[in-house]
């Protein structure tokens, strides 16, 4: 069983972890009115990576450590700012399944293996708020590190004394800006090092893993291709982020994940000038599936909200009959079905290696001649290539009698709509102000014509649901009701959309992204 917490904390060098004579007196910082030392702890923890050092590479660790009122195997996962989420598993021989899963979009299933052992004394200042609460932590480490690998090229062993800060989980994050400003008026720097295990790894001779951001040796700085792939490798990061996200079921997590997919498929086949189509096309259609497999949960959890929002706001003179049961058993059958649809897909060795060729993808980029271009003309043009290929769906849906014909041209344009705004997000670094207000306009014509297709898919559910309601002899008033509903928003869709059209289509728009 796991459990999880965030850590936030800021790490500085110590001119010495025994003699303290250094520190500066805290009391006099605002929001701490005394100090509580405790300790000594002696910790021992062996850190667990990939041979080629996957984890550190994407600012993660993973940690088996003895010692301290917190052992037991620790799986740090980055935030923003100076925040990581601790994921923390009981002690064990092996490393727990579960931190291994959680691990896997970075791991890409090679094996985790010791790379090093760090042994810290620790002693510990508890830093306590007027209320008599801890609001942070200040630890002292005499810090003793060993590399576990072959491959060192140093010295196989190392030492520093290191000072961190750890503010309390309630504590006002502003504390650590006081704190530190302190500590720099005190002649206090902050680490040269993000963590531990880095530092270990530099000054043993173990190596480090190439950064994420760094560019690709063919890409031509200031080019079209360095812009295209600094926006896919973030959206490749953030895919690998929201991995752990999701297998947890946290809020939002697929829905972001699935849009993730989304901003990739489009931006690759955007800018087939740039990346070579022969290479991404086949990675365009592993996104579409990891994508479908995850709207199935996605998509379920959307309707099911809505439907249930919209019973619970009627009078209970128009819910007739066990509407609310039999949409939770209903739910309850289609929810554990997307699901395990979404595990087992993240469980794939089709993932893994979807995984696996978009990190090549970053690294080797399959650059085209135009790839060494100026950004500003590929992303004019990809940009309104796109729009384009938009205004042409919009007017033919608009040219068809309502119907289901005119549904699905509604929905094709509403997919054209998504890939238009994701065209003007790599482009708004380069092209500026008029990217970014196209994007806007587009974003409210995608916005009215995914309504429009929600209430398609659910009407077609809300017929089931009252086919099924009819069978067992229950009233299916409430189902009709609903039903109709549905289709106003349709039709009010369908209305508002030559409107919102015009706006996102003025004249001028060309001229804007030129200039």
């Amino acid at each position: 069983m796991t459990h999880s917490k965030r850590e936030t904390e800021r790490k500085y060098e110590a001119p010495s972890a025994d003699d303290t004579a250094w520190l500066p007196d805290f009391t006099s910082v605002d929001g701490i009115a005394s100090v509580v030392g405790e300790g000594p702890d002696e910790l021992d923890a062996v850190y667990y990576d990939t041979d080629d050092l996957r984890l550190v590479g994407a600012s993660a660790t993973l940690r088996r450590r003895t010692g301290g009122a917190d052992a037991g195997w620790h799986l740090k996962l980055p935030m923003p700012g100076d925040s990581r989420e601790e994921v923390q598993a009981p002690l064990s021989d092996t490393v727990p399944v579960t931190l291994r899963d959680l691990a896997l979009s970075r791991t890409r299933g090679a094996d985790l293996n010791p790379v090093v052992r760090i042994r810290s004394t620790r002693r510990t200042r508890h830093l306590v708020g007027p209320a008599g609460t801890v609001v942070a932590e200040l630890s002292l480490d005499r810090v003793r590190a060993e590399s576990l690998l072959a491959k060192s090229t140093r010295a196989a062993h190392t030492a520093w004394p290191e000072m961190e800060v750890e503010l309390a989980e309630e504590a006002d994050p502003s504390l650590l800006d006081v704190v530190d400003k302190a500590l720099r008026e005190n002649g206090i720097d902050r680490a040269r090092s993000p963590s531990k295990l880095a530092r270990a790894l530099e000054e043993t001779g173990t190596g480090a893993a190439r950064p994420a951001q760094e560019r690709a040796e063919n890409v031509v700085p200031g080019s079209a291709a360095e812009e295209v792939l600094r926006y896919v490798d973030a959206q490749v990061r953030r895919l690998v982020d929201l991995d752990p996200a999701v297998r947890r079921g946290l809020p939002d997590s697929v829905h972001r994940m699935r849009v993730t997919c989304r901003r990739l498929r489009s931006t690759l086949r955007t800018h087939r000038a740039v990346l070579a189509r022969g290479v991404t096309d086949p990675v365009r259609e592993e996104l579409k599936w990891l994508g479908g497999e995850l709207g199935a949960e996605r998509d379920h959890e959307v309707l099911m909200g809505h439907l249930d929002a919209r019973i619970r706001a009627w009078p209970s003179e128009l819910v007739l009959g066990p509407v609310g049961a039999r949409l939770q058993v209903w739910n309850v059958c289609r929810s554990s079905e997307a699901r395990q649809r979404t595990l087992d897909a993240l469980h794939s060795p089709r993932y893994l290696a979807l995984l696996n060729t978009l990190t090549t993808l970053t690294k080797e980029p399959p650059l085209r001649r135009k790839a060494a271009g100026e950004p500003e003309q590929v992303q004019v043009r990809a940009v309104l290539k796109e729009f384009d290929r938009l205004a042409g769906r919009v007017v033919h849906a608009l040219e068809l009698p309502p119907g289901t014909e005119r549904d699905t041209a509604l929905h094709q344009a509403r997919k054209a709509a998504k890939k238009t705004r994701y065209a003007t997000e790599p482009a708004r670094a380069t092209l500026g102000e008029p990217a970014k207000r196209l994007g806007k306009r587009v974003k409210v014509v995608q916005k009215v014509l995914g309504e429009h297709q929600d209430s398609v898919v659910a009407r077609y559910v809300l017929r089931d649901l009252a086919l099924a309601a009819h069978a067992a002899g229950e009233s299916a008033f409430t189902w009709g009701l609903l039903f109709g509903e549905e289709k106003a928003v349709a039709e009010r869709c369908e209305w508002e959309l030559p409107t919102v059209w015009a706006d996102a289509s003025k004249p001028g728009l060309r001229e804007a992204l030129v200039d």
